[in-house]
């Protein structure tokens, strides 16, 4: 019998590709020129002058074809659809929460709820907020405060669960801020600490001191199965249970949750708010009508509710969720053998840079991220996202501070990539890794009010 680790050196996708896309192949020289016409941020460029486009997952898995069958029994009825009826039992399938309001993406049902609990001088406690969470909270007048356990904020630390909220700080927070506080968040996986898992137990006694203080228990369950796959993989007692059942018993702990589609129910839009709370879910509802649509379609097409039903059943197929944290760790590996500093253990949608530890002569108020991920873009048209100072570092009264960590991500968009992509992404690094030194920083030349890494425009200090 073949040994399992040796199978694991090839990564056989568990799927066929029954449709390709071309990609348009560029030269150095015209992407240098591309994103100096982008005010050098990777989010202005135009796609089809990306050659490995690993900006984000959400929204740009490819949809099975039992999917796109699904698209064609989408119901497009006002009110009543049976699609939002195959929607929402395949929500609760695995969520097993009272109400489910559909929603256009994640960000919508983020806006939704902390429309009714936001607002000036509340404080709302997560392991880390991502970027969209703290913008629609800080919208408000609210705090979006950070708790995540000291491992999570060591990219070398090899602690299974660096996603864990720390308990001890978060009993502290709410005894001292608990009338502020008008929910517990728990994002899984941890997206801004480097996708990191949060372990049952940890989910367990957050649930457990949010009960005692009174405070509802909120998950953003973005990627609730490739966090419900590690706690299989990691945790005691969990490695011969069913994913869909440890899917349960997370949001079993929970109040509500929030959920972007577009990452695991490999949907290209959607999300939804899901709660028990019956007048928190009746004053959601009433604000669902005037912001995203009647409740049974909530911005969407029937045929996207079809869609996220079906992605929800083929989610938790384990042979898919062993291949996709293997895709990530075979990247990681690679990378941690060419010298590239990158947190570990890997993720599971994702491989993290650190960029501050790989550009240690950039200061983090000169963003390392950003060299970084435009040198990615310019030596071997990678697109990437600076996750650091550049997203997190803007403060609500306009001052500036360093990230916890200055990190750049390359997220795998889910049945996209093959590993020959993943074995290019790995040769770019090698030439990369030999300039680094040359590299400089940035300083940015305009930026909204909110939101910044979105739409922010850069200049290179060195043309300054």
């Amino acid at each position: 019998m073949i040994d399992r680790v040796k199978r694991d050196r090839v990564i056989i996708e568990p799927f066929r590709i029954k449709a390709v896309e071309p990609i348009r192949m560029t030269t150095g020289e015209e992407r240098a020129a591309l994103i100096e016409a982008a005010d050098f941020n990777l989010f202005a460029l135009k796609s089809d002058d990306v050659l490995i486009d690993l900006l984000t997952d959400s929204g740009t898995s490819a949809m099975s074809a039992v999917q796109q069958a699904a698209l064609l029994s989408g119901d497009e009825s006002y009110a009543g659809s049976p699609s939002f009826f195959r929607f929402e039992a395949a929500v609760k399938d695995l969520m097993p929460f009272k109400h489910v309001l559909p929603t256009h993406q994640g960000r919508a049902a983020e806006a939704i709820l902390f429309s009714l609990l936001g607002g000036a001088g509340r404080k709302v406690p997560s392991n880390n907020h991502f970027d969209t969470t703290r913008g629609n909270i800080e919208a408000t007048g609210a705090a979006a405060h950070d708790l995540v356990i000291a491992e999570g904020l060591d990219s070398e630390s090899l602690h299974p669960f660096k996603g864990n909220m720390d308990l001890v700080r978060l009993e502290a927070f709410l005894t001292q801020h608990g009338a502020a506080v008008p929910c517990v968040m728990l994002t899984v996986t941890n997206n801004a600490g480097g996708g990191q898992p949060v372990s049952l137990a940890n989910i367990r006694g957050v649930a457990e001191i949010a009960r005692h203080h009174g405070r509802p228990f909120i998950i953003d369950g973005c990627r609730f199965a490739e966090n419900a796959y590690f706690i299989k993989q990691r945790e005691a007692g969990q490695g011969d249970r069913p994913v869909k059942d440890i899917v349960r018993d997370i949001f079993g702990e929970a109040d509500g949750m929030t959920m972007s589609a577009k990452k695991d129910a490999f949907a290209n839009i959607g999300g939804w708010l899901a709660l028990n709370d019956d007048a928190l879910a009746q004053a959601a509802r009433s604000r669902l009508i005037l912001t995203e649509g009647f409740p049974t379609y909530g911005g969407l097409a029937g045929r996207d509710l079809d869609a996220i039903a079906q992605g929800l059943r083929e989610i938790i197929d384990e042979n898919y969720l062993r291949y996709r944290l293997r895709t990530c760790a075979y990247i990681g590996e690679r990378l941690t053998a060419l010298g590239v500093p990158i947190v570990k253990p890997t993720g599971g949608h994702a491989v993290f840079l650190d960029a501050r530890r790989m550009l240690p002569h950039i200061p983090p108020l000169e963003y390392p991220g950003q060299p970084l991920a435009v040198a990615l873009y310019v030596e071997g048209g990678i697109r990437s996202c600076e996750i650091g100072t550049v997203m997190f570092g803007a403060r609500p009264d306009g001052s500036e501070a360093p990230a916890a960590m200055d990190l750049v991500r390359l997220a795998i968009p889910r049945r996209v990539y093959t590993q020959s992509h993943a074995d290019y992404v790995v040769e770019v690094f090698e030439d990369l890794v030999a300039d680094k030194n040359n590299l400089s920083g940035y300083r940015i030349h305009w930026q909204p009010a909110a939101m910044r890494h979105f739409t922010a425009k850069f200049r290179p200090l060195q043309a300054a």
